[in-house]
C-alpha cells in the first residue's frame, strides 16, 4: 500500500460515506459465522467491527499499512480481532483464511499483479474474495486538480508527476485475478456520490491528499490543499467510481 501514514481520527470523523460503501460490500460476503476472514486494509476498523459481529464463532485478521490506522482499529476492536500492520503485497499469515474482505484500499497498491497473487496465496482453495476500491475514472476531478497544483510552483519540485493511485478498469482486473489463480471472477464499475461530511477541506486533506502532503514541507500543506480546493470550487460531494471485485480462489500452486 501507499507508504504514507494517515490521520486516523480525522479519517474516522469525515469518511463516514466511504465507510457506508464498505458496509454494502460486507453485505455481499456470505458468511456462516464460523469462518476466519482477512480484512485487507482495515483502516480505523469501522467496517471490521461489523465483520466481527457477523462471525460469533469465527476469527478476524485485520491488516493495514498505516500504524495510526492500526492503533485506532486496535482500540476500537479490542480482543475482537487480530489487528496488524502489514503490506498486502508481502503479507504472510500463519494459516490460510476462508475469505477476504477489502474496502477502499486496493487503489493505494501500485502493483495489482503482486497484490492479487499474494491475496490468492493466503486464501484457501474455494475461499472468496469480495472487495471494492477506486476504479477507472474515480475522483477524476480531484485527480486533475491535484495534478495541476502539483505541476506548479512551489509544489512542483516535490510533486511533479506524482500520482499515488491505481484506478484500474473491470476487464483488466478480471484478467489479473485469473492470472493470479482466481476463478468465478466478476468485476464491475459503479459510479457513486459521497458527501464530504460538511468538511470539504478536511476531507481532501485526510481522505484524498495525504500521500501528496507527506512529500511536502508541513508549512506548505494548507497552501496545497487550498490550491486543489480552489480548482474544485463547490466540493460538497466526492464523485467516486468504485471497482467491485468478486472471485473464488482456485487451486494453490503448491498443491
Amino acid at each position: 500500500m501507499s507508504p504514507h501514514d494517515w490521520n486516523a481520527p480525522s479519517y474516522d470523523r469525515v469518511a463516514t460515506g466511504v465507510v457506508a460503501l464498505g458496509h454494502e460490500v460486507l453485505d455481499r460476503l456470505t458468511l456462516a459465522g464460523d469462518e476466519t476472514v482477512l480484512d485487507a486494509g482495515c483502516g480505523a476498523g469501522a467496517v471490521t467491527e461489523q465483520l466481527v459481529a457477523r462471525l460469533p464463532r469465527g476469527h478476524v485478521i485485520a491488516v493495514d499499512a498505516s500504524p495510526a490506522m492500526v492503533a485506532l482499529a486496535t482500540e476500537r476492536l479490542g480482543e475482537g480481532a487480530d489487528v496488524r500492520v502489514a503490506d498486502l503485497t508481502t503479507l504472510e499469515l500463519e494459516t490460510t483464511v476462508d475469505a477476504i474482505l477489502s474496502t477502499a484500499t486496493l487503489h493505494w497498491v501500485a502493483d495489482h499483479d503482486a497484490l492479487f497473487t499474494r491475496l490468492h496465496g493466503v486464501l484457501r482453495e474455494g475461499g472468496r474474495l469480495v472487495a471494492q476500491c477506486g476504479g477507472a475514472g474515480n475522483v477524476a476531478d480531484v485527480r486533475f486538480a491535484a495534478a495541476n497544483a502539483s505541476s506548479s510552483p512551489p509544489f512542483a519540485e516535490a510533486l511533479a508527476g506524482f500520482d499515488p493511485w491505481t484506478f484500474a478498469g473491470a476487464r483488466e482486473t478480471e484478467e489479473r485475478l485469473r492470472a493470479a489463480g482466481f476463478t468465478d471472477v466478476r468485476c464491475w464499475l459503479e459510479p457513486r456520490k459521497v458527501p464530504t461530511a460538511g468538511a470539504p477541506e478536511e476531507y481532501l486533506r485526510t481522505v484524498m491528499l495525504g500521500a501528496h502532503l507527506e512529500r511536502l514541507d508541513p508549512a506548505s500543506h494548507d497552501a496545497f490543499v487550498g490550491a486543489v480546493l480552489a480548482q474544485l470550487g463547490d466540493f460538497e460531494v466526492a464523485r467516486y467510481v468504485r471497482l467491485n471485485i468478486e472471485a473464488t480462489a482456485g487451486p494453490r500452486p503448491d498443491r
